[in-house]
C-alpha cells in the first residue's frame, strides 16, 4: 500500500499542472499564459540540452571555429606544414646531388678516377660492345637551326670570346719545387714560396669547394669560365667560402703547411678542364 501512495504521490507530482502567466506590471494585464507541469519541464529541458550539445558539435566539427578552441590545430598551419614537408624533402634531394657532386670531384682531384673514364671515345667503344645502336648524324632541321643560332651570336654585342678574354694569373710567386707529372699522378705543379703569403684567384670564377681535409689540409676549389677548374691546397687558413664569386687576382687563401701530404710551406696548385688535368706551368708564369 504504502508503494502505491508513493507512486501516486510521484505521479501526481509530475503531472499536477501549473499556470505561468506573464503580467504586465503597470497594468496587471496578461501577456501569456503557460500550463506547465513537471514532466514537461524535466522533457523540455532535455529537448535543449540535446539541442545544444548537437549545435555545438557541429560549430566545432564544421566550421573555422573550432581554430579558437584549445587543442584544435588550424587548417592554414597544417597547409603551411604540409608545404615546408615537401621543401624539406626537395632540399634533401638537392643536398644529396651536391655531395655526390663534391665527392666525384674529390675523386678526381684524389687521382683515384681514371682519365679514361672520362673519354668519350672510350664510352663509344663500350656502348658498341653492347650492342647499342647510337645515330650519331644530325638532322635537316638541327642543322637549321644550328646555323640560326652561329648567325645571331655572330652580331650579338653582348656574346664576348670566351677563349680570348680567359687570362690565367699566378697564384702565388715562387719556385717550382715538383713539376706536373701524370706518370706519377701528380696532376699539379708545387709553388715554394714564404709561410702566410697571399694564395690569389687565377681568374674569375666561383668558390666550389672550401673546406678542411686531413690529407690536403686547407683547401679551396674554383669554378671558372670555358669549364676550368682551379684547385689550392694545403693552404694556413681560407678566406673565401663556397658559393663566393671572386676575382682575378683577388686574395683567397694564405699559404701554409698544412695536411699529412705536406712537407714545408707551398702551394699545391691544379688546373683542370673538362674532367683533365692540365699542365699550369704551360700556361702560367710564376717567376
Amino acid at each position: 500500500m504504502n508503494k502505491e501512495k508513493r507512486s501516486k504521490k510521484i505521479k501526481h507530482k509530475l503531472l499536477h499542472k501549473y499556470r505561468l502567466v506573464v503580467l504586465n506590471e503597470d497594468t496587471f494585464e496578461e501577456r501569456f499564459t503557460f500550463k506547465l507541469n513537471r514532466l514537461n519541464v524535466f522533457v523540455f529541458s532535455i529537448i535543449s540540452v540535446i539541442i545544444l550539445i548537437s549545435i555545438t558539435t557541429i560549430l566545432i566539427a564544421f566550421t573555422p571555429l573550432r581554430e579558437y578552441i584549445p587543442g584544435y590545430s588550424s587548417v592554414a598551419l597544417k597547409k603551411k606544414a604540409t608545404l615546408l614537408t615537401y621543401k624539406t624533402d626537395s632540399l634533401q634531394q638537392v643536398i644529396a646531388i651536391n655531395d655526390q657532386y663534391f665527392s666525384s670531384i674529390k675523386r678526381v682531384l684524389a687521382g683515384e678516377v681514371n682519365i679514361v673514364d672520362f673519354n668519350k671515345d672510350s664510352i663509344i667503344e663500350a656502348a658498341k660492345k653492347e650492342n647499342f645502336k647510337i645515330d650519331f648524324t644530325l638532322s635537316r632541321e638541327d642543322s637549321l637551326l644550328r646555323e640560326k643560332v652561329l648567325l645571331e651570336d655572330k652580331y650579338n654585342p653582348l656574346v664576348t670570346n670566351s677563349e680570348v678574354s680567359f687570362v690565367l694569373f699566378p697564384p702565388v710567386k715562387g719556385i717550382i719545387s715538383e713539376e706536373f707529372n701524370i706518370k706519377d699522378k701528380h696532376f699539379a705543379i708545387d709553388i715554394v714560396t714564404a709561410k702566410d703569403a697571399p694564395v690569389k684567384a687565377t681568374a674569375d670564377g666561383t668558390v666550389i669547394f672550401s673546406e678542411w681535409t686531413s690529407e690536403t689540409g686547407f683547401v679551396i676549389i674554383i669554378d671558372h669560365s670555358n669549364n676550368f677548374l682551379s684547385v689550392y691546397k694545403h693552404n694556413a687558413l681560407l678566406t673565401k667560402e663556397q658559393g663566393e664569386l671572386v676575382k682575378a687576382g683577388e686574395v683567397i687563401a694564405q699559404v701554409g703547411n698544412t695536411g699529412e701530404f705536406s712537407t714545408g710551406p707551398h702551394l699545391h696548385f691544379e688546373l683542370w678542364s673538362d674532367g683533365y688535368p692540365i699542365n699550369p706551368s704551360s700556361l702560367i708564369d710564376y717567376n
